[in-house]
């Protein structure tokens, strides 16, 4: 333990930088940065009673501003059904010596579409404007992939976005490259040769030379609802991909095992020196230690697990709390994960990363509620189901999704909508109703969870009408975006 938090410290001590590009220069300044004034939300129409394309919301987090927890600016997209999913930007703290680099492109992927659209927000902040569109024409003739999921910026003055697979929706894992200024598809970034089985998120640690990456599953297969079958017949993934970040070959496949199915998000601790971090698997309910060995191969081990509620008025008669995202702060104590099935938010001591501690946990929604129609048999955690969640009156539809930390730990937001395709299935109601964007208070000192009243915004009052809000991002950069070198 006491290794453990000096190494903490250290990576958290402000150093010497000979330029000052965007973001910042350690975790530990990215903690003193000023409070989020202003959220970035991508709201998607795709399998909702509305024919209209997705949007940008703006969202103003001024608490001293009339409009505060309200939508302040809509930029639509110009297509229908692009499914805008995850988000990233073209320049981030990987880029802080830089003084040449800017963080003024959004970038927002089409998950369905394929389609990519770059977003000027240096201008006016405020009210976003579209820069670039390439179409998905240009990106399966140039790189043979599709279905864009997670935006990192990349040291060299590039844009870096994972695939899922083929045009024609096989499951194939890639990733393809632009650059930050003028957003011009170059083309692959992983070797000739070189894909995976299925792709979804990665992250880099240039320090080790290595990127590793997650896999969701077949395009086609899981784009129209989840399918049972589809695991059985070997259509989701299991497995880490370990990337030699320098020649961008596969050196090495991770198998999950049973434990491990569909690996999603995942995160290496904000230390740049760091040889470990955490990837969560939705499917079964686990989240994974993965890290270096002393022969510099990479291993991973369980070392947090949910287990399944015996249910009765559900699709299956084991429910599992279904890990969609997960999140660490900035000075890498604590993480935090939602589990999309049973609607809680969970927050973990990672102090010792081998063995997390629970030490906070909020509900808010889920298919367990009370008052609904599925009747919990079996319980090896709650003696009792949880109550539904009410606001303002009304009772909120959905569950908790997609997570975002302040960059000082103290504010977690949530928005409850996972994928519209999987939203329609498991939460039929929200899309009539739309989602929510929530706070979560955070207690830094002793961990804890608490539902903050005053800070909500309703995605069911929208103008042209409910809409599913998904990520969360911050104009100056947040802790899922941010990568050190």
């Amino acid at each position: 333990m006491a290794e453990r938090v000096t190494t903490i410290k250290s990576h958290l001590q402000t150093q010497c930088c000979s330029g000052t590009g965007p973001g910042y220069a350690t975790p530990r300044d990215a903690m003193k940065a000023p409070k989020e004034k202003l959220l970035y939300i991508p709201c998607i129409y795709r399998n909702t009673p509305v024919d209209k394309g997705d949007y940008l919301a703006t969202v103003d987090m001024d608490e001293t501003s009339p409009t505060f927890c309200q939508v302040i600016h809509r930029l639509e997209m110009p297509n229908r059904n692009d499914e805008i999913h995850h988000t990233g930007w073209n320049a981030c703290s990987s880029c802080f010596g830089d003084p040449t680099k800017k963080r003024n492109l959004f970038i927002l992927p089409g998950l369905v579409s394929s389609r990519l659209y770059a977003v000027d927000v240096q201008t006016t902040p405020k009210e976003p404007k579209m820069f670039k569109i390439v179409e998905p024409t240009e990106i399966y003739h140039k790189t043979a992939l599709a279905y864009p999921h997670t935006v990192h910026c990349i040291p060299g003055g590039k844009i870096m976005i994972s695939c899922m697979g083929d045009p024609e929706g096989n499951g194939k894992g890639g990733f393809i490259l632009l650059d930050s200024n003028s957003f011009e598809l170059l083309g692959n970034w992983e070797a000739k040769g070189h894909n995976t089985p299925f792709g979804y998120d990665f992250w880099y640690q240039p320090r080790h030379n290595v990127m590793i990456s997650t896999e969701w599953g077949t395009p086609k297969r899981l784009l129209g609802g989840f399918n049972p079958k589809d695991v059985e017949e070997g259509h989701y993934g299991h497995s880490l991909h370990v990337w030699d970040w320098t020649t961008h070959e596969l050196i090495q496949d991770i198998d999950l095992g049973p434990d491990g199915k569909i690996p999603l998000e995942i995160r290496f601790l904000h230390d740049p020196s760091a040889t470990q971090g955490f990837v969560g698997c939705a499917l079964s309910s686990t989240v994974f230690r993965f890290f270096k060995e002393t022969s510099g191969k990479w291993s991973a081990e369980k070392v947090i697990s949910i287990p399944p509620k015996k249910v009765k008025g559900w699709a299956l008669p084991d429910m599992p709390g279904l890990i969609t995202d997960i999140i660490l702060s900035m000075d890498d104590r604590f993480l935090y994960f939602s589990n999309w099935l049973h609607g809680d938010i969970r927050q973990y001591d990672v102090s010792d990363p081998r063995n997390p501690k629970m030490v906070g946990q909020v509900f808010l929604g889920g298919s367990i509620c009370s008052d609904g129609a599925v009747k919990v048999l079996e319980d090896k955690e709650l003696s009792s189901q949880p109550s539904p969640l009410f606001l303002n009156g009304k009772r909120m539809q959905g569950s908790p999704q997609m997570l975002q930390l302040s960059l000082d730990g103290k504010r977690l937001y949530v928005t409850t909508s996972l994928y519209s395709g999987w939203d329609k299935q498991f939460y039929p109601d929200m899309m009539n109703e739309g989602s929510y964007l929530l706070r979560i208070d955070v207690d830094t000192d002793n961990g804890g969870l608490k539902l903050n009243p005053k800070v909500r915004v309703n995605f069911g009052k929208e103008p042209n009408g409910p809409v599913l809000a998904h990520e969360i991002r911050y104009p100056g950069g947040d802790c899922t975006s941010d990568i050190w070198i």
